[in-house]
């Protein structure tokens, strides 16, 4: 199974989808070029509805980490290295910048955590 959903997390199914291939696409686990499973093969499987998968696919491919060919079917994009360096970039600037505000490591992860959490 390429990814699995808790139905008892507080955290929606698509998001769970989601992450789950966003993670590993961004490790490396899920190589350029895969061929991701149909949204209703995936749907089958983890036992939920088409549409539920057909969004974290959209969602991924908006974030470039997958790309549809129509009927071939969704694949992990070879953007999908660079949005991993362009957040770590991001998160070098964002740690620059709350360093320069004198606030404390604590207190920036907070503010990353809430703004994640929406």
């Amino acid at each position: 199974m390429i990814v699995s959903v808790d139905p008892a997390s507080a955290v929606p199914p698509y998001e769970q989808v989601r992450s789950g291939l966003a993670r590993q696409i961004n490790s490396g686990a899920l190589a350029v070029g895969t061929k991701l499973p149909t949204v209703r093969g995936l749907a089958e499987e983890l036992g939920i509805a088409p549409n539920t998968i057909a969004r974290a696919y959209r969602e991924l491919e908006e974030a470039g980490l997958i790309e549809t060919r129509g009927r071939a079917g969704s694949f992990v994009a070879s953007s999908g290295d660079e949005s991993l360096s362009r957040a770590r970039e991001a998160a070098e600037t964002y740690a620059a910048v709350t360093r320069a505000l004198g606030l404390s490591g604590e207190d920036a992860l907070k503010i990353v955590r809430a703004a994640l959490a929406h």
